[in-house]
């Protein structure tokens, strides 16, 4: 072993050494499909999986079977198409790239990456983990003094960044010196900098190793990968302490993208739409891994700003978003919708069937207009990141758009559970059936049989890098990692979630409130855009004890039914009135006392989650 945590030396064994083991590799994963083919579970949708070992034996068989298939697709501005890059040019690319890397000596080393969604960040991921060493994605939201500090946690000897802006910024940690970093290498240039200062372009180092491909050297072509070396270290985001370094191996990264595609199948005529950052571990597997494994396309979004006239040009098939990015989408067809209807009765029973969550059958043409504009082919929208209102996937089903819901952790690389695509089969309420071969254990279960879920599988990481005793902490000596989720498992093996056990309200006569349940309540109300439950002081003589929530209302919704020019005093008797309408229907226990209106945006993390223990987030 090397002095990095996960990493081997495959390279120190001879070369039937090395053969035996990948072989044996290759048989254990073959017999898991071969079991999962044979297994009588209904909800295993699509069985039949090709084997491959490790990210890098996933590249060359897709470059195999699907060479002149689009792979990536980027759109360089407005004004020009997309562009396709194939599998058989992203491997021929990844081989030039990996070769270059190791030229500067950079084999073993963790690497990061940094910019926007693009060919070159995809390219270099690859490229790092098929034989150069440990990819480390970074969040391009965090500011200066963050990169710095995860530079230097993460063990960076170079830094691969997309954009000019990370250029710079890396110039400067690179120069303030203390850690490890020797090259910070850009895409935004075509020419090198200053080489001796190991300011590089990524463009002219891939052309430099695609020469010395060209001229006989096969180091990279040939390197040795085991599948339980680490592929990557993803940095959580670290909202309420520092952030960890999760470890995943090639085997955790690969499996997960396999055994979600047993309830849900993405194929080779699949075109994926990437909206939601690479960094993240939802998007990098379940889009990116999952398109190279299956030999599906991928159409780059630019932004959230373009992602409209980017989808109508992309005509994607899947796409997979956080409810924040579907719950735009449905607000604003919804309104479409109603400002259709031409008199005020129609609008009225259509207010009162959405707040109701009555399902409506909408004329052919409407729900035709609806996929339109999705660019007309979108066949599946995936949520994931955070709990959906199931209403509002139900809409989409009912418009001719599977619409389901998964769940994940970035531990579990990331997905352990995912609701089937078949309409019949789905239960949107809850965040999906557990892929196979994943366990899940219910902790210290209440009278309910709520508890704290726990997951046991060969999608597990390896631990938190360089931190045993926080690796310790979540996963126990039988191997259970403890999520810190609260939730329970139905008898079909679907998994819901009812709050993390870090933000249960304990109410002054001991009873536990989820705020997460409460926030999914109050979000049925077209008239509430974003809300977060919090509790208020424990001192009963406090004029802040009880349960309070901090509301964000839907200005367009409120304006629709208060008319233009409405007081903040109407809003306010609005708002109330729909709390009290949800405390109508809730134990004296879950009512919520007191009602905050704000009209800023919430404080968010960078995948769009309201940060709980923000106190400005609980102000108006």
């Amino acid at each position: 072993m090397t002095d990095k945590p996960g990493r081997s030396l495959p390279y120190s064994y001879t070369d039937t050494e090395y053969r035996n083991i990948k072989q044996r590799e290759r048989d254990v994963i073959a017999a898991m499909l071969k079991e999962l083919k044979n297994t009588k579970n209904r909800y295993f949708l699509y069985r039949d999986k090709h084997v491959v070992t490790d990210l890098k034996d996933m590249l060359n068989y897709s470059a195999e079977h699907f060479p002149d298939r689009p792979f990536l697709r980027e759109k360089p501005d407005a004004k020009r198409p997309y562009r396709d890059t194939t599998f058989r040019e992203t491997l021929s690319d990844v081989n030039a790239l990996g070769t270059a890397l190791c030229a500067l000596g950079l084999k073993d080393t963790n690497i990061g990456v940094i910019g926007r969604n693009s060919v070159a960040w995809c390219e270099t991921y690859l490229a790092v983990t098929c034989g150069t060493g440990v990819i480390v994605p970074l969040d391009k939201e965090l500011n200066e003094n963050e990169l710095a500090q995860l530079t230097v946690k993460g063990e960076l000897e170079a830094v691969v960044t997309i954009d000019e802006k990370y250029y710079e910024t890396f110039k400067r940690i690179k120069a303030a010196g203390g850690n490890d970093l020797r090259y910070v290498i850009t895409a935004s240039r075509d020419t090198d900098e200053n080489a001796a200062e190991g300011l590089l372009s990524w463009t002219e180092l891939r052309q430099t190793g695609r020469k010395t491909v060209w001229n006989g050297d096969r180091s990279f072509e040939n390197a040795r990968v085991l599948n339980t070396d680490v592929a990557t270290i993803l940095f959580t985001s670290g909202t309420t302490g520092v952030a960890k370094g999760v470890m995943l191996s090639h085997r955790s990264l690969l499996l997960d993208a396999i055994l979600a595609q047993v309830l849900f199948s993405a194929e080779p005529e699949d075109t994926c739409f990437s909206v939601l950052p690479l960094n993240h571990a939802y998007e990098c597997t379940a889009t990116f891994l999952t398109c190279a494994y299956t030999g599906a396309s991928i159409a780059f979004s630019r932004s959230l700003k373009s992602m409209r006239s980017d989808i109508l040009e992309a005509k994607p098939t899947i796409m997979l978003a956080v409810p924040a990015i579907i719950e735009n989408f449905y607000a604003k067809i919804m309104k479409g919708l109603r400002d259709q209807l031409n008199n005020k009765l129609l609008r009225k029973i259509a207010d009162k069937a959405i707040e109701s969550n009555i399902r409506i059958r909408l004329p052919r043409k409407a729900r035709e207009n609806i996929r339109d504009l999705f660019g007309g082919k979108l066949r599946a929208i995936i949520s994931g990141g955070a709990a959906i209102d199931a209403s509002i996937l139900n809409f989409f089903n009912d418009v001719g758009i599977n619409a389901i819901q998964g769940y994940g952790l970035s531990e579990c690389a990331p997905i352990v559970a995912l609701n089937p695509d078949k309409p019949k089969l789905m239960k949107n309420a809850s965040a999906g059936h557990l892929l196979p071969f994943v366990e899940c254990h219910i902790e210290d279960k209440n009278a309910n049989g709520i508890g704290e879920i726990c997951f046991r599988g060969p999608i597990l990481m390896s631990g938190y890098y360089r931190e045993p005793e926080r690796t310790a902490e979540v996963i126990d000596g039988d191997g259970w990692f403890h999520t810190g989720d609260l939730g329970y498992l139905d008898a079909d093996n679907f998994v819901f979630i009812t709050g993390r056990k870090k933000n249960v309200i304990v109410t002054s006569n001991g009873k536990n409130v989820y705020p997460e349940e409460l926030e999914a309540y109050l979000l049925e109300s077209r008239y509430i855009a974003e809300c977060m439950v919090w509790a208020g002081d424990t001192d009963p003589g406090s004029p802040w004890n009880g349960i309070s929530v901090t509301v964000r209302p839907d200005e367009q919704a409120v304006r629709e039914k208060l008319g233009e020019g409405y007081t903040e005093e109407a809003e306010a008797a609005l708002i109330e009135a729909e709390v009290d309408r949800f405390n109508a229907n809730q134990p004296r226990f879950k009512n919520i006392v007191h009602t905050v209106i704000r009209h800023r945006e919430f404080d968010k993390t960078t995948s769009l989650k309201i940060r709980r223990f923000i106190d400005d987030n609980k102000r108006p």
